[in-house]
């Protein structure tokens, strides 16, 4: 793609698929069909999530943005001083922070946390949230946008200083920052959304291009074109695993049970305004399902009451692990999970489902 790899990412198989997990506003809500628990932050909580995360392995942890959320930035720069291992990943939005203020933003927390941190940039799914801040570009001008900003941060990050930019959407003058990233390298960089300027934009200024869960059929498909072109691909999901097919759907229907009908309807009145194509794209895939099911492990139930990422991976230990294992022949590279309680879910996929996924990786390597 053009762009030297970060300097900061491990070393590992080249074949080994990655796997991360989606930080919470709190300690976890307990049922997939909730409203979320805004109007407070219980950090304490959100410390003791991430430490847990560093022991477990987990390899990054997504730091999401939404109006109803805690701003990432200060929440990042207070958990790389808690934890060790772990990276961050942070989604923020290109019009929010000028190329220069973000790099020099980014660039400071990679001094502070030995390079653990991406970053996830996210055009934007909705044009009323968008205007909360004061931003009114349409869906294909916030990618020509997002170009433009990767391209004066990759510029940043490769040494070119001072730094004179005109485009269309930003003008800077002889720019330059003291502090570059660490070791002079740069972050990873994903780039969400499912249209054809989210792929472009993956493909010319990303490592990886994100999208919500499909089967792995629907991701083969979608995933194509960006694979052919040297690209990566990761899923953004739920996953819910447990010792017995049995115990998985018994807990499944706990969690759908009495589920929160006005949330649900907000929901879709959401849906129906957004532009974004991810977004709508999710929604027509669960509404093709059998019964709620897209296969026989993916449970597209709760979509209706928490988007896209919604999109569920359920069954025994072993099912859940062959099911996602099976996504690397279509393309995939990594993952970014939540669960209900997003908590238990991280300790039980982390403890008894990745060593799972790590023997089927072994038997292809033996089998090669």
């Amino acid at each position: 793609m053009g762009l030297s790899s970060p300097s900061h990412q491990r070393e590992r198989d080249s074949d080994e698929l990655r796997f991360h997990w989606c930080s919470p506003l709190d300690s976890g809500q307990q049922k997939a069909t909730e409203k979320y628990q805004v109007g407070q932050l219980n950090f304490d909580g959100i410390v003791d999530f991430a430490k847990e995360a560093d022991r477990l392995g987990v390899d990054s942890l997504l730091m999401g943005i939404s109006y109803h959320m805690p701003d990432p930035l200060p929440m990042i720069g207070a958990l790389v001083r808690e934890t060790e291992r772990v990276k961050f990943i942070l989604a923020y939005r290109p019009g929010l922070l000028s190329p220069t203020l973000f790099a020099q933003i980014v660039n400071t927390v990679s001094w502070m946390s030995d390079g653990r941190i991406s970053l996830n940039l996210v055009a934007g799914i909705s044009p009323a949230e968008q205007a909360y801040y004061g931003d009114f570009v349409a869906h294909d001008g916030r990618y020509a946008r997002m170009n433009e900003f990767l391209d004066i941060v990759h510029r940043m990050w490769g040494g070119e200083t001072p730094l004179s930019y005109s485009g269309e959407h930003y003008r800077i003058e002889e720019a330059q920052l003291g502090l570059g990233y660490l070791g002079g390298g740069r972050p990873e960089v994903y780039i969400s959304g499912a249209s054809g300027p989210a792929q472009e934009t993956a493909l010319q200024h990303g490592d990886c291009w994100l999208r919500y869960g499909d089967t792995p059929e629907g991701i083969a498909e979608a995933a194509a074109p960006v694979l052919a072109k040297g690209g990566r691909v990761g899923i953004r999901m739920h996953v819910l695993a447990r010792e017995t097919r049995d115990e998985a759907l018994a807990d499944l229907a706990e969690m759908m049970r009495d589920p929160d009908e006005d949330h649900r309807e907000w929901v879709a009145k959401f849906v129906a305004a957004s532009d974004s194509e991810a977004v709508k794209n999710s929604f027509r895939l669960a509404e093709k399902a059998d019964g709620d099911w897209l296969s026989p492990v993916l449970y597209s139930g709760a979509v209706a009451y928490r988007g896209g990422p919604a999109l569920c991976v359920v069954g025994s230990y072993q099912e859940v692990a062959t099911y996602l294992h099976s996504y690397k022949a279509a393309g995939v590279s990594e993952f970014i999970f939540s669960g209900w309680p997003t908590r238990d879910e991280m300790r039980t996929f982390y403890t008894r489902v990745l060593p799972l996924i790590r023997k089927h990786e072994d038997d292809d390597r033996s089998a090669a």
